[in-house]
């Protein structure tokens, strides 16, 4: 069985809310960016009991400012001031994150998608952006073949031959 590694108190408050795991299937990841992400109250208390989908979501620049649209954070049932489950969410950056995130999607044909949503050490929600390019079919044979080979590489490596 395998030791569990010690935690630094730094790193005790880290938690995944939310993943996108098909962005990596569907798009060739170039490059990523950390952005923290505007909430209210209520949403904060929704993403502690973990109910959050970005899934279908993205990110755009408009006028001057980065948004993530179509992120799903379920209602908090307590709330006194209840939120809108898909509303468009700031996402804050530098002016220079801004400027470079804005080129690559309009000069160079990238989109913006959202790879996984967290809390980090600090107990602040953010979200990890990847700038990436879409991928053709043929791109995302040659990836699951890729992984196929992998696992059976290492099955043979375990099982000796």
């Amino acid at each position: 069985m395998a030791k569990k590694k010690k935690q630094t108190p730094e790193e005790k408050n880290y938690k995944v809310i939310a993943e996108n795991r098909r962005a990596r299937y569907d798009y060739a990841i170039e490059d990523d960016i950390e952005c923290g992400i505007v909430l209210t109250g209520s949403e904060v208390k929704s993403l502690r009991t973990g109910q959050s989908n970005i899934a279908e979501s993205y990110a755009s620049v408009d006028d001057g400012e980065l948004w993530l649209t179509n992120s799903y954070i379920a209602p908090y049932e307590q709330a006194m001031f209840p939120h809108e489950e898909r509303r468009k969410r700031k996402l804050l950056v530098s002016r220079r994150e801004l400027s470079k995130l804005w080129q690559a999607t309009g000069r160079e044909g990238m989109t913006l998608v959202p790879l996984v949503m967290y809390f980090n050490h600090k107990g602040k929600v953010k979200i990890k952006l990847g700038i990436a390019k879409g991928k053709k079919t043929v791109d995302k044979r040659q990836t699951e073949a890729k992984r196929d080979w992998g696992r059976q590489k290492q099955r043979l490596l375990r099982h000796g031959g």
